[in-house]
């Protein structure tokens, strides 16, 4: 007897210590800062961190052996027709951008979201599908239809209509068609999907009442529908403003070791030659904040004008 109440006295301590440890944890004071420390830490490791890195290799001169700081001469040297190439096919790519993949997937969604439309799932999932294929895959297999020879898919069609063939991505013009068009086809599923989601939200108590009042589809859809969905669209031009300032991938797939007359150099693309191919990393992270700034800008403006900083009365 006199040893096991020796050994509960040895093992009491312990359970109260373990007691006590758990309790801390699950308190109110440590706990919340304790489930959110990975994100914070990620956040400070991932996020500020490579920022804050980025801002002062901005401002210095980059060697493999040394680093020194030249003040404001990597900005001043933004002032190049290269620059201006990249920021102006930047511009135009992010402006199509947002004329297609805002009403185009917000008309297909509000039909896949209708009772009338027979086989939604298949559209659904079939519109998606384009999301999860990588973009080097689908940009291989648009390299192949709009193959400059007269024998590509692309040519051979518009030949039999009577018209020459297309060098595609050797014309400014055509050149901007094939990254549009590459991104439209990857992005229009998941602006569905927004979309869907949003309208999924509306009150069908709202349509009830509208179709008593005598209410057409149309009024329906201007007056209910798309009030509804504002929040929703807000959110798809902030992501496609920011997607389309920032498109790297849709370019490089098509022109690995540069375009010809810049047609196809973007914002990132120049950054990624000045700072990657050339090794000027101070340039290239001057260019990469003058690109957050652009796009801080262009969405605040956005934002502003379609209210969303407006209190409510």
């Amino acid at each position: 007897m006199n040893l096991e109440k020796q050994q509960v006295s040895n093992v009491l301590p312990t359970i109260q210590k373990r007691k006590k440890i758990t309790k801390f944890f699950y308190s109110p004071k440590f706990a919340p800062y304790f489930f959110v420390f990975p994100f914070v830490a990620a956040f400070l490791i991932f996020f500020l961190y490579p920022i804050i890195s980025t801002i002062i290799m901005s401002f210095q001169e980059i060697n493999i052996s040394n680093s020194r700081f030249i003040a404001f001469k990597n900005y001043e040297g933004l002032n190049t027709p290269q620059f201006y190439k990249a920021l102006s096919n930047s511009a135009q790519f992010t402006f199509w951008t947002i004329v297609i993949l805002i009403p185009f997937p917000l008309i297909t969604a509000v039909f896949l979201h209708s009772k009338l439309t027979h086989l939604r799932n298949f559209f659904k999932s079939a519109l998606f599908i384009p999301a999860l294929t990588s973009v080097v895959v689908g940009g291989v297999i648009f390299r192949i239809l709009f193959a400059e020879s007269e024998t590509g898919f692309l040519n051979s069609i518009i030949m039999t209509l009577g018209f020459s063939p297309q060098e595609w991505r050797m014309q400014s013009n055509t050149a901007m068609f094939l990254m549009v068009a590459l991104a439209s086809w990857r992005w229009m599923g998941v602006n569905i999907l927004y979309f869907l989601a949003g309208l999924q939200s509306i009150p069908k108590d709202l349509y009830e009442s509208a179709e008593i009042d005598g209410a057409s589809t149309l009024k329906k859809f201007f007056h209910i529908t798309l009030p509804f969905l504002k929040p929703v669209s807000i959110y798809v031009l902030t992501v496609t403003i920011y997607s389309g300032f920032s498109m790297f991938t849709e370019s490089y797939v098509f022109w690995r070791t540069g375009s010809p007359n810049d047609i196809g150099l973007t914002i990132v693309g120049y950054l990624f030659q000045e700072g990657f191919s050339y090794g000027n990393l101070g340039f290239g992270s001057a260019i990469g904040m003058a690109l957050l700034f652009i796009v801080l800008v262009v969405n605040i403006i956005q934002l502003k004008f379609f209210g969303l900083f407006r209190k409510e009365g």
